[in-house]
């Protein structure tokens, strides 16, 4: 009872004491006026769990073998997950892909026309497993089975803008593209510059530095100049009337700066917006304290957004492949 209490109730270590009074008044029967005995200060020794060990054993050997010892331990993975991809080290690159490789994206599912086993004692009648299993009665239908509607993954559909204003972000985001390609089917990836790349094919092999080699080498026009109007124009003439487009999820990795006309990418965005199912705009800016959508092209298109967030850190990924589930 005592502990019970004391882990649902007592909230600082300075509250220790008063619980102890109380405890003792309401279960001993104690006078409340008793006076608490001040116990001395524990000393406790914290020691660092820093890659040098030997610091933290000289450390607890000054201290004293009676005092215990706390031993604090820090993850370098945790804090690199929420740090801004601008600022990273070519090291902490090197560990950011590794950690994005263990990204799984499960995406959003539609009925199917195809239909399934079903547990179930109710929906269409499976007449086929039925008089299978009657076979094993004689003939007489006697376990009966059903069929219920499938789901199907739709299509996931990524557009990185690969201008130079992206240049810091870029490189996350390609192999974020690279593990979405190879953890899933039904993806396409292509890149937004002054024109339109399909890179799919290319992010498809499983080793990731082979893969995103060749995507920046079938991108002609990787770190320069942004049209995305004209981008996404070509985009639904050429793959959205195929039906790419249609019913999947689309997600734009850009900053929003565009050297075209808005008019432009709003009348594009307006045309992928009446096929696809959902459109996710992703900004590494948004991030940013004070941010407003004031560049022209992020104006133009963000009517036609139906989730924006942001993609500046590992944290931010993860959110977005939630965000892609939905």
């Amino acid at each position: 009872m005592y502990w019970a209490a004391r882990s649902s109730l007592v909230n600082r270590p300075e509250d220790v004491a008063v619980f102890d009074r109380a405890f003792a008044v309401f279960w001993d029967r104690r006078e409340a006026g008793a006076e608490l005995v001040e116990l001395p200060p524990e000393e406790v020794v914290i020691a660092l769990d820093l890659p040098d060990a030997d610091a933290a054993d000289e450390t607890a050997a000054d201290a004293g073998a009676e005092a215990p010892i706390v031993t604090l331990r820090w993850s370098a993975r945790e804090i690199l997950r929420h740090r801004d991809f601008a600022l990273y080290t070519p090291a902490e690159f090197v560990e950011a892909r590794r950690l994005m490789n263990d990204l799984r994206l499960m995406g959003a599912t539609r009925p199917s026309r195809r239909r399934k086993r079903s547990h179930a004692r109710r929906g269409t009648p499976d007449l086929r497993r039925t008089v299978r299993h009657s076979m094993r009665a004689g003939g007489e239908p006697v376990e009966r089975a059903f069929l219920a509607s499938a789901q199907r993954t739709r299509r996931l559909v990524l557009l990185l803008d690969v201008s130079g204003s992206m240049e810091p972000y870029a490189r996350a985001f390609v192999r974020f593209l690279h593990a979405a390609v190879v953890s899933r089917s039904r993806v396409e990836a292509f890149a937004l510059g002054t024109r339109l790349t399909r890179v799919t094919r290319e992010l498809a092999s499983r080793d990731p530095d082979a893969a995103v080699s060749a995507a920046a080498q079938r991108v002609a026009d990787w770190s320069g100049g942004t049209r995305l109007g004209e981008s996404v124009r070509r985009f639904n003439d050429e793959w959205g009337i195929r039906g790419l487009a249609r019913g999947a999820v689309v997600v734009i990795f850009s900053d929003g700066w565009d050297r075209g006309e808005p008019e432009v990418l709003a009348e594009q965005m307006a045309r992928l917006a009446r096929v696809a199912y959902r459109i996710v705009w992703v900004n590494p800016l948004k991030a940013s304290p004070g941010y407003a959508p004031l560049a022209q092209g992020m104006a133009a298109a963000l009517p036609y957004v139906d989730a924006f967030v942001e993609g500046h850190s590992l944290v931010a990924l993860e959110e977005l492949a939630r965000v892609i589930a939905e």
